[in-house]
C-alpha cells in the first residue's frame, strides 16, 4: 500500500512501511523530550532536597531555593506539554540548553563526571529532535510547528551522530558510576532484585563496553536492546520504592537508542535523498 506525501511543491508517493521509520524517530524523540522534562517538573512541584545542592552552587540559600522549586516545575512541565502537543524550537532550545546546565551542576557541587555523561538522555534527546526539524534556524524556523522531521542526508546525518553520542555516553556515564565510583544508590538498586553486593561493578563495566560498542559499531538490534536494557535499569528506582517521576524523567534514555534504530533503518532505505522536508499531518487527538 502507498501513501502520498508532499514535499514542497511536489506529490510523491512513498512506501508506508518505508516512511514509517522517518516518522517513528519523530515521535520518540518527541515523546521522550516531553517525558524528561515532565518527569523533571513534578520533581519541582513535589520539591526534592537532593536539588539543594545546585542551588548553593549559584549562590542560592536554601530558603529561596525550596520557593523556587515549584517555578521551575511548571516552566519545565510546560515545556514539555509543549513539545507534546505543539512542538516548536524555542522550547526543545531551552530542553537542550537546561538540561545540560543542570547535568553540569552536579560535578559542579561535588559530584562525579559522570552524573553529567550519564543525563546525556536528557540534552542529547531534545537536541536531536532540534537538529531533526529546525535546520537552518532562523527566525521563521523558530515560530513553526515542527510536525515533521526534514529528511536530507545533512540533517539525518546530524541526528544520527548526536544520538549516537547521547546513547554511549548514557550508557558509559551510568556504567561508570556503578564501575569505577562504586554509586551507593546503584548497589541499593540491585539489592532490591537479589543481586549480590557488588552488582554494580559487574554490570557498570558491562555498561561501558556496550557504550563502546555502541560508538564503533551500531546496528538496530542492539540498539533495541539498550532500550530494553534502560528501561530495565531505570524502573529499579520504582522497585526501591522511589516516585514513578524517576522512571518518566529519564525518558530521554529509552527513546535515544530508539531513534537512533530507526534513523539507522532509515539510512538503510535511503529514504530522504531528494533532502526535502517531508510534511505529516499526524497530531495527538
Amino acid at each position: 500500500m502507498q501513501t502520498t506525501t508532499t514535499f514542497g511543491a511536489q506529490a510523491l508517493a512513498v512506501p508506508r512501511a518505508r516512511r514509517t521509520t522517518a516518522e517513528y524517530a519523530y515521535w520518540a524523540l518527541r515523546i521522550g523530550s516531553a517525558m524528561c522534562f515532565i518527569g523533571h517538573g513534578a520533581f519541582g512541584f513535589i520539591t526534592k532536597a537532593a536539588w539543594l545542592p545546585y542551588f548553593g552552587v549559584v549562590g542560592i540559600p536554601e530558603p529561596l531555593a525550596w520557593k523556587l522549586m515549584p517555578l521551575i516545575g511548571a516552566v519545565d512541565v510546560t515545556a514539555g506539554m509543549a513539545v507534546l502537543f505543539a512542538p516548536r524550537a524555542v522550547p526543545l532550545i531551552y530542553m537542550s540548553v537546561w538540561a545540560f546546565w543542570t547535568a553540569l551542576l552536579r560535578p559542579m557541587s561535588g559530584e562525579s563526571v559522570f552524573e553529567t555523561f550519564e543525563r546525556a538522555g536528557n540534552y542529547g534527546v531534545p537536541l536531536a529532535m532540534l537538529l531533526m526539524t529546525a535546520l537552518p534556524l532562523s527566525f521563521r524556523s523558530i515560530r513553526e510547528r515542527l510536525d515533521g522531521p526534514i529528511v536530507n542526508p545533512r540533517t539525518a546525518a546530524l541526528a544520527t551522530r548526536a544520538l549516537t553520542w547521547t546513547t554511549a555516553l548514557l550508557l558509559f556515564g551510568h556504567g561508570a558510576l556503578g564501575a569505577l565510583t562504586h554509586k551507593a544508590l546503584l548497589a541499593t538498586h540491585y539489592a532490591a532484585i537479589g543481586l549480590p553486593t557488588g552488582a554494580e561493578q559487574i554490570v557498570g563495566w558491562f555498561e561501558m563496553m556496550l557504550a563502546v560498542v555502541v560508538l564503533l559499531r551500531p546496528t538496530v538490534g542492539l540498539l533495541v536492546f539498550v532500550a530494553v536494557w534502560k528501561i530495565a535499569t531505570e524502573s529499579l528506582f520504582v522497585v526501591a520504592g522511589a516516585p514513578v517521576w524517576e522512571l518518566v524523567e529519564r525518558g530521554g534514555s529509552y527513546v535515544a537508542p530508539l531513534a537512533l534504530a530507526a534513523l539507522l533503518r532509515e539510512r538503510k532505505d535511503g529514504l530522504g535523498a531528494r533532502g526535502e522536508k517531508i510534511e505529516y499531518t499526524m497530531s495527538i487527538q
